[in-house]
């Protein structure tokens, strides 16, 4: 192993030469999606709370055919506006969030006793319009049964009597489990974040020191290529865990930055969770770099090799995005699979749901056997006497 130590220590110390790469790799990657994670949530979360604290501006058409209900509004804490000529386009280009229409035909209705219809102009596609919809919606809801109550009363009957039905509901999700909803997109950081971390080394170490014709002399020495490729994958291996640790703190960190208190959730990122992140990684941490360097093993040159790579990925997505679009539920197949058992794993952690130790073995087992397979493949590369020849 002393001679794969000495290529180890090799392929560090270069890298560690170019700056540039370091600082990108080591601290503008991992600080960066928190960073930016943080002000997204923050200024979301702190814009919607704040609409709901204000007043609700609402253009009105037609005020005078339903005062009652206008003055209704009012006190339930709405700020009547006069609409704008044409309400539909208003709505479409964004100059307004919502337009309620009231029609001459309301008064007479309400008078008989009949249903009484208002219309709602919005743009659904418009999502900062959706909290506005729903606070004016649930308003025109309360206001029409607190209406109907009172007519009953009035005639005598109960306002049970249209309430045949009273559901309870009973929500079983913890503070820490609705957190997963929002922060689902954890694991994908942490595996992004493994990925490009040990990307510029895996480039440098194969077709950066073939473009600079390095290689060949590193490879014409009376040592293994196995044991010269286990050195080069060890450097990938530790930049790529490093950015993953660092991944991890710089979250837990931010975490504490997050309002998730005012959205009734809870997020924990302690060290029993960095530990168990951290165990399920390493086998995908070995897997990625052992991929990144096959992929750069048939560059000619370094930047057909960025190529290469930035085209695996995409990989780490496929996962997320399935399980985006089709939320399956958890079973122990999922843990057997390198990449969605991260994905399952992880997520379940934030969540606070058990994760059994067979599955953790499972994920580990499982995702190290394929990092073996795809390193015998790149080590039968390594052997082959092309793999010194350059561009």
């Amino acid at each position: 192993m002393k001679s794969s130590l000495t290529v180890f220590w090799k392929e560090v110390r270069e890298n560690l030469r170019d700056r540039r790469t370091v600082i990108n790799t080591l601290l503008t990657g991992p600080l960066f999606a928190p960073l930016v994670f943080v002000l997204i949530i923050n200024t979301a979360v702190t814009r919607e709370l704040d609409k709901a604290e204000k007043p609700l501006p609402l253009p009105v058409v037609g005020t005078a055919n339903a005062p009652n209900l206008v003055d209704a509004l009012k006190r339930s804490g709405v700020e009547i506006k006069d609409a704008p000529a044409d309400p539909e386009r208003a709505v479409r280009e964004g100059d307004v969030d919502l337009v309620l229409r009231i029609p001459n035909s309301y008064a007479d209705a309400w008078r008989k006793g009949e249903p009484a219809q208002v219309e709602l102009v919005y743009d659904q596609s418009q999502r900062d319009a959706q909290g506005s919809v729903a606070r004016l919606q649930g308003l025109l809801d309360s206001y029409g049964q607190r209406t109907g109550a009172l007519r009953l009363v009035a005639r005598g009957l109960s306002p049970n009597v249209i309430r045949p039905l009273v559901v309870a509901a009973r929500d079983q999700s913890t503070a820490q489990a609705r957190s997963g909803t929002l922060f689902g997109m954890l694991p994908y950081f942490f595996i992004l974040g493994a990925f490009v971390g040990g990307m510029a080394l895996a480039i440098d170490t194969t077709a950066g020191e073939r473009e600079r014709q390095s290689l060949e002399p590193l490879l014409v020495n009376p040592v293994s290529r196995g044991r010269i490729l286990i050195g080069k994958l060890g450097a990938t291996s530790a930049f790529a865990v490093t950015t993953l640790l660092l991944s991890i703190v710089a979250f837990s960190i931010a975490g504490q930055f997050l309002p998730v208190e005012k959205l009734g959730m809870r997020l924990e990122i302690g060290p029993r969770f960095a530990l168990l992140t951290l165990f399920v990684m390493l086998p995908l941490v070995f897997l990625l770099a052992t991929l990144q360097t096959l992929a750069a093993a048939f560059a000619k040159s370094f930047r057909e090799a960025q190529t290469y790579l930035s085209l695996l990925m995409f990989v780490p997505v496929i996962p997320t995005l399935l399980l985006s679009v089709f939320p399956l539920k958890t079973q122990t197949w999922m843990y057997a699979v390198p990449l969605m058992g991260q994905q399952v794993a992880i997520t379940r952690l934030l969540r606070g749901d058990a994760v059994t130790a067979a599955q953790f073995g499972l994920c580990f087992a499982c995702t190290a056997v394929a990092a073996l397979l795809v390193y015998l493949i790149t080590a039968q590369v390594y052997r082959s006497e092309r793999l010194a020849i350059s561009g």
